[in-house]
């Protein structure tokens, strides 16, 4: 399908302020999440409402974030900054890492041997039993990106999602391939900023965290 826009390059611009979800205590004792609905602890939901004061005073037009209640409780403080309803979208989940969901990395090498090096080595064909493979992931998010590219050409929008999506994000936005290692920082609450332009994807901002104070 044709993405291009006919418009002026100003109204074919969007701006995506992408923001991961603050802490939960899985992500404090390093568990895989995925798809459980796991909420923020209480740093967690400090940091959520860090996020919504960054937002104050900014223009936003449009508000969506994973329906994940992880997700959900981060977008919380930022609908009330931006007086904006957040517009839950199952699309912008994380990975789904079915079996291996809920164990830390340990267990899984001791459980799950296989899932364990298709992980280490970010196979992006394999397919975690009961879940989704890297390019499954990847052609889930931008199917959505893409709606979302063409639903608010011109605009500012908030995406409020996960690790992995930004991970993606990331990837395909720099030209790095899904088998190398990681070496980008995605803290949680941190906030980014890309704009997209006639299919072209261009980092603002990365990684921004001065605004949570730890």
């Amino acid at each position: 399908m044709d993405h291009s826009c006919t418009k002026r390059p100003s109204e074919c611009t969007i701006h995506f302020f992408l923001v991961r979800h603050g802490e939960t205590d899985w992500n404090a004792s390093q568990r895989i999440q995925g798809h459980r609905d796991v909420p923020l602890n209480d740093r967690g939901l400090a940091q959520a409402e860090a996020v919504g004061r960054y937002f104050v005073g900014r223009h936003i037009n449009a508000l969506y974030c994973s329906d994940l209640v992880r997700a959900q409780q981060t977008a919380r403080p930022i609908a009330g900054a931006l007086n904006l309803q957040a517009m839950h979208n199952a699309d912008l989940r994380e990975r789904n890492y079915g079996r291996c969901e809920g164990l830390t990395r340990e267990q899984l090498v001791t459980d799950y041997l296989e899932d364990a090096h298709a992980l280490k080595a970010r196979d992006p064909d394999y397919v975690l039993p009961g879940g989704e493979s890297l390019n499954q992931h990847r052609q889930r998010i931008f199917t959505c990106l893409e709606q979302l590219i063409a639903c608010h050409a011109g605009q500012t929008v908030v995406v409020v999602t996960h690790g992995g999506v930004l991970d993606l994000i990331y990837r395909h936005t720099t030209g790095m391939a899904l088998d190398k290692p990681r070496n980008f920082p995605i803290p949680n609450a941190g906030i980014n900023l890309l704009t997209v332009n006639n299919g072209q994807w261009s980092i603002q901002l990365w990684a921004e965290t001065t605004h949570l104070g730890e």
